[in-house]
């Protein structure tokens, strides 16, 4: 086990024993990351909220059911995020709109030219036209800095299957920023 796993291990045993500052620290460490997957899947404030909340209530209740032998803390954790994202776009069909929050994008400094902010404006808004298997590919991959092995555990896909998505979802993106 790596250094990460252990503290991972150590952490999530303190939790399970239902050590409150234990999970202050989890939140603390997953509650940004978690909003900003929500935020860039459902394209909503509030509902990335309400998902970011939700899974960290889940880990929470679910603490118990989490095994370091079967996946690493984060990958158990956005694959309960991904989950939650999913039952909110069956229950909500998706509508495509422009990002309207700007502060809630990473973006480039404002000290950057025009055109390197239309470039990110323009990747922003084609995340949301990709499938929501490909978009999730995606955020779990180039966002989230998971590995491919991670994001295929939370998709529950093959590597082949997501580098599969991921190639496809970045042709669409491509062709639509040289468009």
């Amino acid at each position: 086990m790596d250094e990460t796993a252990d503290a991972d291990s150590a952490l999530m045993q303190r939790i399970q024993q239902g050590d409150q500052q234990a999970f202050n620290q989890l939140v603390n460490q997953y509650l940004h990351p978690l909003y900003r997957f929500a935020y860039r899947m459902l394209n909503n404030t509030a509902d990335a909220e309400e998902v970011a909340q939700d899974t960290l209530v889940k880990v929470w209740r679910n603490a118990a059911q989490w095994q370091a032998e079967k996946a690493k803390l984060t990958t158990w954790i956005h694959s309960i995020a991904y989950h939650l994202c999913l039952d909110l776009l069956r229950r909500h069909s998706p509508t495509m709109i422009d990002i309207d929050d700007p502060d809630e994008m990473e973006i480039a400094s404002p000290t950057d030219d025009y055109q390197q902010l239309e470039i990110i404006d323009q990747l922003e808004k084609g995340l949301q036209t990709l499938v929501e298997r490909q978009r999730a590919a995606i955020l779990l991959c180039y966002y989230q800095g998971l590995d491919n092995q991670e994001a295929a555990h939370i998709l529950q896909i093959s590597v082949d299957a997501l580098e599969s998505l991921l190639s496809r979802a970045r042709r669409t993106l491509k062709k639509q920023l040289l468009a």
